[in-house]
C-alpha cells in the first residue's frame, strides 16, 4: 500500500510542534527596542548591543492556543481571501472571464500564423510578458498580497493554454517574488532597510535595476522550460490529479455562451460613470491629480482618474454593444488599473483592495440583473469554496505565535550575528545573505525583518570595513527568494490554497528553482564588494 504524504494542514501543524520543541533549547533573550522615523514613518528597530538574556518561556499546550493567535495575526488576509474568492465567484457565475479566456485564445491562435512568431512560440511571448510585467510590480511597489486575487485569473489561463496550475502561479506569485528579490524601488524592503541604515533612498540604482533583469530573465527562462515539458505532455505535471478541479471548471464553462445585454448592466455603466466623474475632481471643478512617487526624487503628479474617467465610457459602450459579459471583464481591466493607482498613488493595503475587489464582485452581479439574495448566494459559495485557502493562512500564522511567545526570535538572531567575526569581505556578505535567508523562514515579512536586523547588521558592516549598500542587498536577497517557499509566508499559503496545489508538491517542485535562485543571488552579491559600483 502505497504511503500518502501528510495533508498540508498536518505538515503546517508538525512545524508549529518543532517551533515549540526549539524554544526548549534556545534560551529567551530580547533586543531593546527604540522608535526612528524611517522614510517620513516612524518603524520600530533594535538597539546595538542591547541584547540580554531573559528567563525562557517554553511552549507547549500553548500549540493549540498558538492556532487561534495565528488566525488572529493573520485576520487581515484570511478575510482578504474570502473577500477576493466571493468576488470572484460572483463574476464567474457572469461567464465573463470564460469569454475573455476564449477570446484571447482565439486571439494567439491568429497570431500562430505569424512566421515570425511562430519560432518564438506564442505562448512564450505570453507567459515572458506577464511575467515581466508581474516582476515589475514586485520590484516597483513589492506586490505580495496582491497576487492572491490574480491566481483566480491566470490559473485558469494556464489550464486553458496547455500548462498546469504551477505556470499559473508562477505567471503571477512567482514572478511577483522575482521582483520583490531583485527589487529597485520597492519601499517595503529597500525602502526601510536603507532608511535604517542611513542610506540615501534607492542609492545604487543601477546595480539594482541590472540585478533585476537578470534574475527576473533568469525565472522566466526556468518558468519557459518547465512549461514546454507539461505543454508537450500535461500528465508529467506533479499536480495532473489537482488540477482536474480546474479542468471540470473549464469543461462546464465550454456550455455554449449566451450574448445579451440588458438594461441593468446599462444603469452600472451610468453609475460608475457618475462616480468616477465625482472623484475626477476636487475643490470644485479643478481637476484630481495623482502623485505617483518612483524613486527618491521622481514624483509624477497626473491627472489618472480624470484620464480613466473620460475612457471609461469609450470602453463601456462598446463592449455593451457586444454583450454584458465583454463589460463585465471592463469592470475587471479598471478594477486591476485602480489597484495599482490605489498601491502606487494612495499606498493603499489590503483593506481597500479587497474592498475594490467586492465592489467589482458586487456591479458585476447587478450588471448580470441579479437579484441581492441570487449576489449574496453567489458570494457564499465563492467564500466556502476558498474556505481552506483562508484556514491553512491562519494555522501558518501559529508558528511565528510560537516563537514570538517563547522569546527566541531575538535570541536566534543574536547567535547568528554574533558568527561573522574573521570572515573578510566575501565571507562575511555571505554569512549576511545566509543569515537573512534562515531568518526569512520564521519572519518572512520583509518589513520587519529589515527593522530587526538592519539595526545589527549596519554597524556590524562599518566594523569589517563593508559596504552598507551591500549589507542590504544581503538582506534584499535573503528576504526576497525564500518567500516562494517559507510555510510562514500567509501570502504563498493562501497562494497554494487558491491554486489547489498541496503545499508539499509546490516544496518539491520549487526547491531545486530555490537553490538555483540562492546561488545566483550570492554570484550577484560578490561585485558589490570586489567591484566599484555606483552608490556602494
Amino acid at each position: 500500500m502505497k504511503k500518502k504524504f501528510p495533508h498540508t494542514y498536518v505538515i503546517i501543524f508538525y512545524i508549529i510542534v518543532l517551533a515549540a520543541i526549539i524554544t526548549w533549547l534556545v534560551p529567551g533573550g530580547e533586543f531593546e527596542r527604540t522608535g526612528k522615523i524611517v522614510n517620513g514613518a516612524e518603524k520600530t528597530i533594535l538597539v546595538k548591543d542591547s541584547f540580554h538574556f531573559e528567563k525562557s518561556k517554553p511552549q507547549s499546550w500553548q500549540i493549540f492556543t498558538a492556532l487561534f493567535k495565528g488566525f488572529v495575526k493573520q485576520a487581515g488576509i484570511i478575510i482578504f481571501i474570502l473577500m477576493i474568492g466571493g468576488a470572484f465567484w460572483i463574476m464567474n457565475a457572469s461567464k465573463a472571464i470564460d469569454v475573455g479566456i476564449l477570446s484571447f485564445l482565439n486571439f494567439t491562435k491568429k497570431l500562430e500564423h505569424q512566421k515570425w512568431l511562430q519560432k518564438l512560440g506564442v505562448n512564450n511571448i505570453i507567459i515572458t510578458l506577464i511575467m515581466i510585467v508581474f516582476s515589475i510590480f514586485g520590484a516597483v511597489f513589492g506586490m505580495s498580497e496582491e497576487t492572491i486575487a490574480f491566481i483566480i485569473i491566470l490559473v485558469p489561463l494556464a489550464i486553458s493554454m496547455g500548462y498546469d496550475s504551477i505556470v499559473g502561479v508562477n505567471m503571477v506569485f512567482v514572478a511577483a517574488g522575482l521582483g520583490f528579490a531583485g527589487a529597485v524601488l520597492n519601499p517595503f524592503t529597500i525602502g526601510i532597510a536603507q532608511g535604517i541604515a542611513d542610506l540615501p533612498l534607492f542609492s545604487g540604482f543601477e546595480y539594482r535595476s541590472f540585478v533585476w533583469v537578470v534574475i527576473t530573465f533568469f525565472g522566466i527562462f526556468w518558468v519557459l522550460r518547465y512549461a514546454k515539458k507539461i505543454k508537450k505532455d500535461p500528465s508529467k505535471s506533479p499536480v495532473y490529479q489537482e488540477d482536474e478541479y480546474w479542468r471540470k471548471k473549464q469543461n462546464t464553462n465550454d456550455e455554449k455562451l449566451n450574448y445579451y445585454t440588458n438594461k441593468t448592466s446599462w444603469g452600472v455603466f451610468l453609475f460608475i460613470q457618475a462616480v468616477l466623474l465625482i472623484y475626477s475632481f476636487e475643490n470644485g471643478f479643478e481637476l484630481r491629480f495623482t502623485t505617483i512617487s518612483i524613486g527618491e526624487s521622481l514624483n509624477l503628479s497626473l491627472p489618472l482618474i480624470p484620464v480613466f474617467a473620460g475612457v471609461f465610457p469609450v470602453l463601456s459602450i462598446f463592449t455593451l454593444r457586444k454583450s454584458v459579459h465583454f463589460f463585465i471583464l471592463t469592470l475587471l481591466f479598471y478594477t486591476i488599473i485602480f489597484l495599482i493607482v490605489g498601491v502606487m498613488g494612495y499606498q493603499w493595503y489590503i483593506t481597500k483592495i479587497a474592498g475594490l475587489f467586492f465592489a467589482m464582485g458586487i456591479l458585476s452581479g447587478v450588471a448580470m440583473g441579479l437579484s441581492a439574495n441570487d449576489i449574496t448566494k453567489l458570494f457564499l459559495e465563492g467564500a466556502k469554496d476558498i474556505m481552506s485557502a483562508a484556514l491553512v493562512v491562519g494555522l501558518a500564522g501559529g508558528i511565528l505565535i510560537i516563537l514570538e511567545d517563547g522569546k527566541v526570535i531575538d535570541s536566534i538572531l543574536y547567535y547568528v550575528s554574533n558568527g561573522m567575526g574573521g570572515m573578510g569581505k566575501t565571507g562575511t556578505v555571505s554569512i549576511m545573505y545566509a543569515i537573512q535567508t534562515a531568518i526569512n523562514v520564521i519572519i518572512p515579512s520583509g518589513s520587519a525583518k529589515a527593522a530587526l536586523t538592519m539595526p545589527v547588521m549596519a554597524p556590524f558592516s562599518d566594523l569589517v570595513n563593508l559596504s552598507r549598500q551591500a549589507t542590504v542587498m544581503a538582506f534584499q536577497f535573503g528576504d526576497g527568494f525564500t518567500n516562494m517557499i517559507t510555510p510562514t509566508s500567509g501570502v504563498l499559503i493562501g497562494v497554494l490554497g487558491v491554486a489547489k496545489i498541496p503545499y508539499q508538491k509546490w516544496v518539491k517542485w520549487i526547491t531545486p528553482f530555490m537553490i538555483s535562485l540562492m546561488i545566483l543571488g550570492w554570484i550577484l552579491l560578490l561585485p558589490t564588494v570586489l567591484m566599484k559600483l555606483p552608490g556602494f
